[in-house]
């Protein structure tokens, strides 16, 4: 009985701490994850633990690069061959998969505001859909765009970034990398223009 009390009475505030916090996509869409997919990217996830922290020091020399894991679901950051930064990450799910490659950082935006996904809003400010997609969605009559926050944005090709949002653990962006909001302001800071980032996928083997 207590067990159940206590889930009613959180549940209404883990809902509405989540549908604030924006990202590439919207809580909504997240939600919308087959079960199944979520089972096996969370016990995937499981297999290799995260250890975030950062210790750089931005008086040390060596040029910075960022590795990013999309198998791993982990992004690191190097000041020369020292590793300095490393945290967890959600990249984009299997229809808006993050692209393997090799880039650099070529727009840092602090408060950078996303101009593709987002929610309508009506003229008094409420909510009339979320995790729209204004390639494919128009905004009833009466109702505006607003473009999802996307803080301490690092774009590295087209569309995709890395930026602070909401991370599960699995893949659930609509293609850029999220990451905790210190570890993003972290990255961001110490990122400049011109920074190689790398975007890996290795095969994942099942230990035996």
């Amino acid at each position: 009985m207590f067990v159940r009390q206590t889930r009613r009475k959180i549940a209404p505030l883990l809902a509405s701490a989540l549908l604030v916090i924006s990202g590439c996509t919207e809580l909504p869409n997240d939600v919308g994850v087959r079960p199944h997919r979520i089972a096996e990217q969370t016990r995937r996830a499981s297999r290799h633990p995260i250890v975030a922290y950062w210790k750089d020091d931005p008086a040390a020399t060596g040029k910075t690069r960022i590795l990013i894991n999309l198998t791993a679901q982990q992004a690191f950051f190097f000041r020369g061959d020292k590793l300095v930064g490393r945290t967890n990450i959600s990249s984009g799910r299997r229809e808006f998969a993050t692209p393997p490659g090799k880039y650099r950082v070529i727009q840092k935006d602090a408060d950078h505001i996303s101009s593709q996904y987002g929610a309508c809003v009506s003229r008094s400010g409420r909510v009339v859909r979320r995790d729209v997609d204004m390639r494919r969605d128009r905004c009833p009559p009466g109702a505006h765009f607003v473009g999802a926050a996307m803080p301490y944005f690092l774009r590295f090709t087209g569309g995709y970034g890395m930026h602070a949002g909401f991370v599960p653990p699995y893949r659930a962006s609509h293609g850029c990398v999220r990451m905790p909001p210190q570890m993003a302001q972290h990255f961001f800071e110490a990122a400049e223009t011109g920074t190689p980032v790398e975007v890996v996928e290795p095969e994942f083997k099942l230990q035996r």
